[in-house]
């Protein structure tokens, strides 16, 4: 019977992390390790959020798994592998998919056990600036008092007007994730990070791709060049563009759904019949129910938790990081925020370097970059020299026979600081930490230029790169 009655007693914490995305889980465990009393609030019944269940994890599965399929059907036979009859099954790549989410969502249970962090799992809600209202997952409720909030509640995927999702027709990113079969004809509305991606993943599996969207290049905040570079790549895989193009409405009929775009410039209007539509135009703060009105903590126009430089909001107490407070929607940056907040409320002081947040797209070339792009740093007024080496140039590009791509470095003239790096090519995700910690750190493109990099790699062809910003590469004019 004691234990029973414990179930409704009200508990007190140090810290309570409402959200058990990238951010939140890894704050209530910094918090645990700094020595805080905490616990996390999660009501999805699985921890990691948006990023592990339905969003950075299964999208990469999937990524990675398609490209196997498309380089076994297209490549092999140039590569002296001759297989035959070559076929798909979907379901079996579903099963794996969702076998590497499971797996990485309870390895994040475990960790809150080793860490000895409380999880609760069901929604919460404010009910005053420390005190939360838990309605768990199991049919109770619970009172949580904390002497710190971290609120970390994630995203959502933006809504169109006039275009209603059904998440099998016409789909955000978490119904592309799971299609029971590949459409023949899909649009992706949306030429950013997630519609690229989750684009290539049905492209390769045979569908007919074609990507809509308003602006005049594709790759939102990617350096100009580089996104140029993409999009002649992605079209020479398959993928159709049309860009400067807005989209009008949606009608579904006979098992299709007609699509009404219209040229931006031009006014022309034209029907697109399709099997389904990817809407993937951004995402929002995710703060529904959460009871901050209660709280008292102010949001802005955009729906976004305001914030100061150490995540604190209006309401003592009350901190927020990642997708719900201003800043790129990425897993990683909330991760920074999440151990700088818990550090704040633990020790006073923290750090997250904005300029040193890398961007990665998935892709077959993937595209990478941190810093700033060319455009920027010429708006900013500050003198600067670019660098670039093609991995045409690059030998063990070569022997793997993937030579798409090129590597560019952008360096102050005066000091050569580098201020940006954008690379798009094979490995591109991986070959960027280098250039995350050259500006972590605040090094030259000499300082890289002069760092011996083992031959034959992939990296030789940032080395050459930062080698031209600063005086000539070796393997390339």
């Amino acid at each position: 019977m004691l234990r029973l009655h414990k179930r409704f007693q009200s508990t007190s914490y140090d810290l309570v992390v409402i959200g058990g995305g990238p951010g939140g889980y890894v704050a209530a465990i910094k918090g645990s390790q700094l020595g805080l009393k905490t616990a996390c609030i999660e009501g999805r019944g699985a921890l990691g959020g948006t990023c592990l269940n339905v969003g950075c994890i299964p999208s990469k599965a999937l990524l990675h798994n398609s490209h196997y399929y498309h380089v076994a059907k297209h490549e092999f036979k140039n590569r002296g592998i001759i297989v035959s009859d070559v076929q798909l099954d979907l379901a079996q790549l579903m099963k794996q998919k969702d076998t590497a989410v499971s797996g990485l969502t309870a390895g994040v249970a475990t960790l809150f056990k080793m860490n000895k962090t409380d999880y609760i799992q069901g929604w919460g809600q404010f009910e005053g600036p420390n005190t939360i209202k838990v309605k768990k997952n199991d049919g109770t409720e619970e009172t949580v008092n904390a002497k710190n909030v971290i609120i970390a509640t994630g995203s959502e995927a933006s809504g169109f007007p006039g275009i209603e999702v059904d998440e099998k027709q016409i789909v955000t990113s978490t119904g592309a994730l799971s299609l029971d079969k590949v459409p023949e004809k899909m649009v992706v509305i949306g030429g950013g990070v997630i519609g690229l991606e989750l684009g290539s993943v049905w492209s390769r599996l045979g569908s007919q791709v074609t990507v809509v969207e308003f602006m005049p290049q594709i790759g939102a905040g990617m350096d100009a060049e580089v996104a140029k570079r993409f999009q002649q790549i992605l079209t020479k895989q398959g993928i159709k563009f049309k860009l400067g193009t807005k989209v009008l409405g949606a009608t579904k009929k006979d098992g299709k759904v007609d699509l009404l775009v219209e040229d931006a410039k031009s006014g022309k209007q034209e029907t697109l019949t399709v099997d389904t539509v990817l809407l993937s135009i951004g995402r929002k703060p995710f703060t529904n129910g959460l009871g901050l009105e209660k709280a008292g903590v102010q949001v802005d126009a955009k729906g976004r938790i305001v914030t100061d430089a150490e995540f604190k909001t209006n309401v003592e107490g009350v901190r927020a990081i990642g997708d719900v407070i201003t800043g790129p929607m990425l897993a990683h940056k909330a991760e920074e925020e999440g151990i700088a907040a818990a550090e704040y409320i633990a020790k006073g002081h923290g750090h997250v370097n904005y300029d040193a947040i890398p961007s990665v797209v998935y892709t077959w070339p993937e595209v990478a970059w941190v810093g700033k792009t060319e455009q920027q740093v010429k708006e900013s007024g500050v003198e600067y020299r670019v660098g670039s080496f093609p991995f045409g140039a690059n030998s063990r590009a070569k022997t793997i026979d993937d030579k798409d791509g090129f590597v560019k470095i952008i360096a102050e003239k005066e000091t050569d600081k580098i201020l940006g790096a954008h690379i798009i090519g094979p490995g591109a995700g991986e070959m960027i930490a280098e250039a995350v910690i050259a500006i972590e750190y605040g090094a030259s493109s000499e300082d890289i230029a002069r760092t011996s990099h083992a031959h034959p790699t992939l990296s030789e062809a940032f080395k050459e790169a930062c080698m031209a910003t600063y005086d000539k590469a070796i393997h390339f004019k």
